[in-house]
Parts: structure tokens; C-alpha cells; sequence
């Protein structure tokens, strides 16, 4: 799970697709140390009680709004194996797959044992470290950053309640829009209630007392998160010209797949894209397996 910088998964075509298909070397450089030397960010993920959370497996973690309101976060479930509902998107992706917001990284791992070519990206590095250790691709990068294989990639994640990141869905769809090809699908996963919110936002752990009140574990700046039902994603994926793909709930979960809207990409992606487009593919021995 990520902020406004969030976090993603780069997924594997067969061999008949290598061409035009995303490159990690696009964004992180050449040689073999290239993902490793990812840049340090300083964002509200990176705060010790996100990162303590992801060493250990467990919470309790919370998103806090300032009138005290907390926002449960599902550490336990974000670092076991993916489950069926996980599956139920995953079963769906095509090509290659980036997860935005990929936390520890367990859809990356199984999307790499389905057979796709994943990378996750995140804006925390403990989460992008626990990633690797799982054997999955993943850099310490923001959605909002320049990124690999802009407007080529298959299929985008947004699980985990990622669709909140940066606190303006619209914004974030038009984002995904670049990143994915042409008939590319984005997967996200909304609140399983009617619910169109804006908040701002601190990563609290619950452990932090003061006169019998809960304080912020950290002091970290709020950042700006949303909370966004499956109506009303519909609502903003339709004005920005998605199409619906299909909807679907199962354990408590709830999802919406979209295709990308056809429209005429900006010139900075279509020039980012081009001159990925003629840099060398992967090679094989530096993917995860």
C-alpha cells in the first residue's frame, strides 16, 4: 500500500511478446546493481511504524484522521500468501502487470508462479526489500514518477485500497491511462460500501498514548488519501472515458476491472514510450524466476 508515491509490479510476456514490452533497465539504468541503487524517498510509507509493521508481519496499523478516526490496515493479510480473493484479480491480468502500491509483495510473487512477467513499485523501502526477498522485481518508485515501459504495459494493479493514493482518484486513473497500452486493463479493488471521500491521513500504530487518547506514532505530515466505493469509481472511470470491464465481490472484497479509455496519449508519454521502445529487452537472468 502506498501514498502519493506508490508502488507497483512489472509482469513477464511470453517470449513472442518481448518486443515493445516494458524494460526494468528503462527506469533504473544499466548494469546489475541497477535496481538495488533505487533513489531514497522520504514519504509517510517510509515512517517506521509502516516499515516495523512490514518486519514483522503484523500490526495493529492504522490510517488516523486528525478527529481521531482510525482506518484499520490489514498487515497480516498483506504479508501472508495471496488468497482467492488476491486470485480472483490476479486470475484476470493480462501481459505484463505492474502493481502500484505493491507493499510486501505477495501478489508480485504470484504473479511471477502464473507465469507473468510482475514488478511492483512502492515508496516505502522495507516494503520494496521484503518484494525482493520474496524473488519478485520491484523498485522504490511513485506512480507519479517516470516509470518502465510507460503506456506498454498490460495490466495495472490497485489492490489493497492503492485507488486511494494521492487522495484524487481522477487524477490517478488519468495516470494509469498513460501507463497502460492501448487495450490495456486496469484492476482495482474498492471500499465494499458507497463512499466518495477525501482525507488527509497519518500512519499510526495505536501503541502511542496521551491522557487515555490515542496519538500519532510518528511524526510524520499528513498526506492526502481516498476512500472510493465501487459506484462511485464507475462514476469517475466513465468521465474519463474507461470502460467498465467487470465487477466483483468475494471474502468481503470488492472489485473493478477497466479498460483504458482511447484517447491520444500526451507528448511526454508518447516520447518516454518511443525511447523505451528502442532501448535493449531484459534479459532473462535478471528477472525473477
Amino acid at each position: 500500500m502506498s501514498t502519493t508515491v506508490p508502488s507497483s509490479g512489472l509482469a513477464a510476456p511470453a517470449p513472442a511478446d518481448r518486443v515493445g514490452t516494458p524494460d526494468a533497465h528503462e527506469a533504473v539504468g544499466d548494469g546489475p546493481d541497477a535496481v538495488a541503487a533505487a533513489p531514497v524517498r522520504t514519504a509517510p510509507w517510509g515512517a517506521d511504524p509502516y516499515a516495523d509493521a512490514l518486519r514483522t508481519g503484523r500490526g495493529p496499523l492504522f490510517l488516523r484522521r486528525s478527529d481521531g478516526w482510525l482506518l484499520p490496515l490489514d498487515v497480516e493479510r498483506w504479508c501472508s500468501d495471496a488468497g482467492s480473493a488476491d486470485l480472483s484479480a490476479l486470475h484476470r491480468c493480462e501481459g505484463p502487470v505492474l502493481d502500484i502500491g505493491c507493499g510486501p509483495g505477495r501478489l508480485v510473487a504470484e504473479l511471477a508462479s502464473l507465469g507473468h512477467r510482475a514488478l511492483g513499485i512502492d515508496v516505502s523501502e522495507a516494503a520494496v526489500a521484503r518484494t525482493r526477498g520474496l524473488g519478485g522485481a520491484a523498485l522504490l518508485r511513485s506512480v507519479f514518477d517516470p516509470l518502465p515501459g510507460e503506456g506498454r504495459w498490460g495490466t495495472l494493479l490497485l489492490l489493497d485500497g492503492n485507488i486511494g493514493i494521492g487522495g484524487d482518484p481522477a487524477a490517478l486513473l488519468d495516470r494509469a491511462a498513460d501507463l497502460l497500452r492501448a487495450d490495456g486493463l486496469l484492476i482495482a479493488e474498492t471500499v465494499p460500501v458507497d463512499v466518495d471521500e477525501r482525507v488527509r491521513v497519518r500512519l499510526d500504530d495505536g501503541r502511542d498514548r496521551t491522557d487515555g487518547r490515542t496519538a500519532p506514532a510518528c511524526d510524520a505530515e499528513p498526506f492526502p488519501w481516498a476512500r472510493i466505493g465501487t459506484s462511485a469509481l464507475l462514476r469517475h472511470a466513465r468521465a474519463g472515458g474507461w470502460r467498465t470491464a467487470g465487477q466483483w465481490g468475494t471474502e468481503g472484497r470488492t472489485f473493478v476491472s477497466l479498460r483504458r479509455p482511447v484517447r491520444e496519449r500526451s507528448a511526454r508519454t508518447s516520447s518516454r514510450s518511443a525511447e523505451s521502445a528502442n532501448r535493449a529487452p531484459v534479459i532473462s537472468s535478471q528477472l525473477p524466476k
